[in-house]
């Protein structure tokens, strides 16, 4: 059984590549602190989550120890106390269920090097990209990993400080480490950085290979190019680290082409939900995805590619699905007349198109939405901007797909599986 930890775990796209894989894994944790992505992550893998479970828990105890834990409400900050007091108890116990039954270690910050167990064959963390990001630095942020700059993606220094106790504890490190994260961590302003976490890495006796893949050469047609850094425990081993960099230069992800032919081949029309007669829910998102017709949506019409033009769907790749499809750049724009007063003519990907884009089936953003909570009167917990987000924090599914066959191939045929 391949024993995997899935840290910065969002929805979980580690966990439904290795579904798609076929061969016997068990995600031993996960580690999240977000609550919309802790209840979503539980919905598509877990299935609906039954409250009734934890009856005999009382309303304060739940809250006792929702509130020991370290929570966010948007992924950006800590919980406020207020946001925490005025959440349902409906709500609350959801979000106590979801947690137990993902096993979820909330906050990285939080989770010690004694909280992982033994015998972890794969270790993952995608740690924000915000603090790394061109986006980010257009707005004037160049922090980066810096290990002084306290932001989020100085999140990444908290994956050493759990490997660094387990090994003086004298615990055994997971076999293998995958990161991923936005190509610019590969960049000269943050090579010192990431050369510090390389150089950790070594020294516990890792080998470290790097890739820079792309959604759209692995079946997705998306234009999303990520970091992912393989990292094997050869222990300082010149024939395993030998045997390693042999498989890397016959079977590299970048150029091998017949690794690429095993992953599923989506075009955009098998991706847009266009089919509004027949599925009434596709209306209703297509109708949440079509903004008011303002100046600056105007410009958005102008400056993004067309999808759809009412008649064909084109043959092309989207551009990077982001936390947010109202802006500009953005994934692009299809024709919609719903003919609603003040709105415009045409409509942003949905929340469910923005999924799929993202490796993920139709039927796990069904599990999602069919069981969404109202935390309001008149407010669910998922709104379509909300979802949009979970997908663009998300991961590729068949990139990780790829991935991951590597590193099973790697334990099997170089480490050796486990007794």
């Amino acid at each position: 059984m391949f024993r995997v930890i899935e840290t910065f775990s969002g929805i979980g796209s580690q966990a439904k590549a290795l579904t798609r894989i076929g061969k016997p894994f068990e995600i031993v944790n996960t580690a999240d602190w977000d609550i919309n992505a802790i209840l979503a992550y539980c919905l598509i893998h877990k299935g609906k989550i039954d409250i009734n479970k934890y009856a005999e828990i009382s309303d304060e105890d739940v809250t006792n120890f929702l509130k020991g834990l370290s929570l966010s409400s948007d992924g950006k900050k800590p919980m406020s106390d207020e946001t925490f007091r005025r959440m349902p108890m409906h709500l609350k116990r959801r979000l106590y269920a979801a947690i137990k039954e993902t096993r979820n270690m909330v906050s990285i910050t939080d989770v010690m090097g004694s909280d992982i167990p033994d015998n972890i064959d794969l270790f993952t963390y995608s740690f924000p990209c915000q603090d790394l990001s061109l986006c980010g630095c257009w707005h004037g942020n160049k922090s980066g990993i810096a290990r002084d700059a306290h932001n989020r993606s100085g999140m990444l220094w908290e994956v050493e400080r759990i490997l660094l106790e387990m090994n003086e504890m004298g615990k055994e490190l997971p076999r293998f480490l995958l990161m991923e994260n936005v190509t610019n961590i590969l960049s000269k302003p943050h090579a010192a950085d990431f050369g510090d976490w390389k150089a950790t890495l070594e020294n516990l006796g890792y080998y470290n290979k790097i890739y820079r893949l792309n959604a759209q050469n692995f079946g997705i047609p998306q234009k999303r190019e990520r970091a992912y850094m393989i990292s094997i425990l050869c222990k300082n081993n010149a024939e395993t680290i030998a045997q390693v960099e042999k498989y890397f230069e016959e079977h590299n992800l970048e150029k091998d082409e017949a690794t690429r032919l095993k992953q599923r081949n989506l075009r955009l029309k098998d991706i847009l939900c266009l089919d509004y007669d027949d599925v009434p829910r596709y209306k209703e998102e297509a109708d949440a995805s079509k903004p008011n017709d303002t100046p600056s949506r105007r410009k958005i019409w102008e400056d993004n590619e067309l999808l759809y033009d009412g008649k064909e769907i084109r043959d092309i790749v989207v551009n990077t699905v982001t936390t947010k499809q109202d802006r500009n750049p953005n994934s692009g724009l299809i024709i919609y007349k719903n003919r609603a007063r003040g709105k415009t003519k045409w409509r942003y990907l949905t929340p469910r198109e923005c999924f799929k884009l993202m490796g993920f089936d139709e039927s796990d953003f069904d599990r999602i939405i069919s069981d969404n909570p109202m935390v309001t009167k008149n407010r669910y917990l998922y709104s379509t901007e909300k979802l949009i987000k979970l997908a663009g924090n998300s991961i590729v599914v068949d990139v990780l797909e790829a991935i991951f066959r590597q590193i099973m191939d790697i334990n099997e045929k170089i480490l050796g599986e486990r007794k």
